[in-house]
């Protein structure tokens, strides 16, 4: 049976996989126009970063290393929040869809900034 710190991992690491394909599909359906492309371009780079560098963080070779990927994670979401911000108040793609992302971004953002403080004894 599984500890609750693992299940937590497990779990977070599923809601972090599923936030970045809803993403994924969210940004394909933007309006093909110049600002439409270059933000959703910039959104799926820095958004889908946010779930590599959380993977590469789960097979670091120090605690040096894990905490510096999982800065980069959160260094990812803090961009992609800005970018989904100008989508939304540029009224570009679905409404409903963007607020979801947008509000499951920072809960994700959260819950990596707390494991940062956690890692760095900062708790």
């Amino acid at each position: 049976m599984e500890n609750d710190n693992v299940k937590f991992k497990n779990e977070f690491k599923k809601r972090l996989y599923n936030w970045v394909l809803r993403l994924i599909k969210f940004i394909d359906k933007l309006p093909k126009d110049s600002v439409g492309s270059i933000m959703g371009n910039q959104l799926l780079r820095s958004g889908t970063s946010i779930l590599a560098n959380y993977i590469e963080a789960n097979s670091s070779s120090s605690r040096k290393d894990f905490i510096n990927f999982f800065t980069h994670s959160l260094k990812s979401a803090n961009e992609s929040k800005v970018w989904l911000c100008l989508l939304r108040d540029t009224n570009k793609g679905d409404k409903k869809e963007l607020e979801w992302l947008l509000e499951e971004l920072i809960e994700i953002a959260n819950i990596i900034a707390s494991s940062i403080l956690t890692l760095k004894g900062k708790r």
